[in-house]
């Protein structure tokens, strides 16, 4: 399924009322990803590193955070950084959690007391396992990949795989079988290899030197050439970071660039430094390599031996990256594209994504002929009642699997519960007076449902402005106005949940998983339709293979997109079946354009008010309080 929490939903609620209605015993287990697990190893690493730090502690009177984890590891069961009873920070956690990379497999002196082996085999005699969308595809992608599948897996063998929320399995598979490189993640694996703290060296290397029969002349290069690969990689960013000098619609800067092209400014800011960085990546492990081959065959079971090896595998994987970036016109079947982040100092930086154009071939391989019975279920499957849009992009249209489908109503009784409104006299959404307008209609439609309110946008512009329109008057009522960004996602969720008239004003992620039932949300507004930014570098990639075969990208891939993302966020609506409320569309095009009907067709049918924004507030007061 998509989320911990719905695992935990799974095995706390729904998997015990299977078993009590079939009065069968069954083992269901939960298997989280292996980051969310302590590794030993790397806690003692990380303990050592520190030194005198971790024996003096945080200061004056107070212990160290990596001791607190240490005597917590040896009295949890699990590992699991939810049970420990104090918060780790994100930045110390990844110090000390399991990681694939790091894993030592069958030579980890740890491997008896680890907690990511201990949950495998609790799971390998379970009848059910439980899993998130993450580990699923980083399980399915180790089993493509092949190398070190057995060591670092989380999940064990499966025959039956059923896929919940099984709208999101194109956008995931698409993350997952992707090849990205940042800064971060380079020095990450460098870090591996050799950092220092203080005087002392630590990483790979320093265990390699440790062991007196290793060649010395390789090893003793490998510092200035691991040091000249991070300032290759700081002068990538730093030129590739040119590239984004374009301004996107509404006047913002561009965020994503997408290479199309060979041209001098390609070549002169990213091409050229990125084969310097694969230089510089290739002579590590070079290095790394003649030592390794010059290590005599006693040594060969020795613990840094191994972990060198992988230190040398991760590397090349990044050099390889590089010359496919560099090489990118011979790989049509690959979106290769840059984004512009920034640190939370301000510091910006670049990602280099390696995109699948299609993942339907390796998702065929790897799960829908791979697995005896494959169950994919979601209420956003379908569009108009067909399949097809979903199945082709995930690859059940060319399929080999037999395949069959069905559409079950819901038990929700959403005719005599749910309005749905429509205003026909909204401008265009192209419209310089759109802003204006929903400015003014959010505050407008939340004064009559009195709060209780969700406001989805498709834009953080959009958002924001429309959250300013409305606080003088939701202040003057006495209404809490909540802003995606102000706080986490989870306290944010929380804070709605608790203040029943609240609104919450939101975008992304938000459109989906926002389970508020009762009083708290008896309306949502959808302020313009979610059709996918068009600047989207994979989404216009793939929109343009269409289109070079003959098809129309928009009734191909945008609309019926659209159409299922409005479906998720008309879904946050009624979520019990004493559920009572109303969803707004403040975009006309539902009522103007030929496609507008495939909105109204996919969503549950309810009563229907398409008329101008004063009739549709008093029909919200009026469904909502005078029923």
């Amino acid at each position: 399924t998509a989320t911990i929490n719905l695992q935990q939903q799974l095995i706390e609620k729904d998997i015990p009322v299977v078993q009590r209605l079939f009065r069968k015993k069954t083992k269901a287990v939960l298997v989280k990803g292996r980051g969310n697990y302590l590794c030993r190893i790397r806690l003692r690493e990380a303990i050592d590193e520190e030194g005198l730090f971790a024996a003096a502690g945080a200061g004056p009177g107070e212990e160290h955070p990596l001791r607190k984890i240490e005597a917590w590891s040896e009295a949890t069961a699990a590992g699991d950084r939810s049970d420990l009873p104090f918060w780790a920070e994100d930045q110390l956690w990844r110090r000390v959690c399991s990681d694939s990379e790091d894993c030592l497999g069958l030579k980890c002196p740890e491997r008896e007391r680890c907690f990511v082996l201990r949950v495998r085999r609790e799971a390998a005699d379970a009848q059910v396992v439980v899993a998130n969308h993450h580990i699923l595809f980083s399980d399915l992608a180790a089993r493509l990949d092949g190398a070190g599948y057995e060591q670092t897996a989380v999940l064990p063998a499966f025959r039956v795989l059923i896929m919940d929320e099984a709208h999101a399995i194109e956008a995931r598979a698409t993350s997952f079988f992707s090849k990205e490189l940042t800064r971060f993640s380079l020095n990450r694996r460098l870090s591996r290899i050799t950092r220092k703290r203080g005087d002392r060296g630590f990483g790979a290397l320093a265990k390699l030197l440790e062991l007196s029969a290793m060649p010395r002349a390789p090893l003793e290069r490998l510092p200035a050439a691991v040091s000249a690969a991070r300032e290759a990689m700081n002068a990538l960013d730093d030129r590739a970071v040119l590239l984004f000098g374009g301004q996107a619609a509404g006047g913002r800067q561009e965020r994503t660039y997408r290479l199309t092209q060979r041209s001098p400014a390609l070549e002169d800011l990213l091409l050229r430094p990125m084969a310097e960085l694969e230089r510089r990546l290739l002579a590590v492990a070079e290095l790394l390599g003649d030592a390794l081959d010059g290590a005599p065959d006693e040594l060969a079971q020795e613990r840094a031996i191994y972990e060198a090896r992988l230190a040398m595998r991760h590397v090349t994987e990044l050099a390889s990256l590089c010359a496919r970036f560099k090489d990118f016109g011979e790989a049509p079947e690959t979106v290769f594209w840059l984004e512009k982040g920034r640190t939370s100092q301000g510091e910006a930086f670049v990602s280099y994504v390696a995109t699948p154009l299609d993942i339907t071939g390796t998702m065929d391989e790897a799960v829908f002929t791979k697995f005896r019975s494959v169950v994919c279920t979601s209420a956003t499957l379908s569009v108009g009642e067909s399949f097809d849009f979903w199945k082709s992009r995930v690859g059940l249209a060319r399929s080999s699997a037999q395949v069959d489908t069905a559409v079950y109503p819901s038990p929700f009784p959403f005719k005599t519960n749910a309005l749905l409104a429509v205003d026909t006299a909204a401008p265009p959404p192209e419209s310089p007076a759109y802003r204006d307008y929903v400015d003014r209609a959010v505050p407008r439609l939340l004064e009559a449902s009195e709060g209780h309110a969700l406001v989805l946008f498709t834009s953080y512009d959009a958002m924001r402005s429309a959250h300013e329109a409305a606080r003088p008057r939701m202040a003057e009522l006495g209404i809490t106005l909540l802003r995606q960004g102000e706080q986490e996602r989870s306290k944010l969720l929380d804070t709605f949940k608790a203040d029943i008239s609240s609104v919450l004003f939101a975008t992304d992620s938000f459109w989906e998983g926002i389970d508020a039932p009762g009083e708290t949300l008896q309306l949502v507004v959808i302020c313009k339709l979610p059709f996918r930014v068009p600047t989207d570098p994979v989404q216009l990639a793939r929109s343009e293979a269409v289109e070079r075969r003959g098809g129309n990208a928009f009734m191909e891939i945008s609309l019926p997109e659209a159409v299922i993302r409005l479906k998720q966020g008309f879904g946050r609506l009624i979520r019990h079946s004493e559920d009572r409320g109303a969803v707004v569309i403040l975009d006309s095009r539902v009522a103007t354009k030929r496609y507008g009907n495939l909105f109204v067709q996919s969503l549950p049918e309810c009563r229907l008010v398409a008329e101008g924004l004063p009739t549709i507030a008093k029909e919200v007061r009026k469904f909502l309080f005078d029923w």
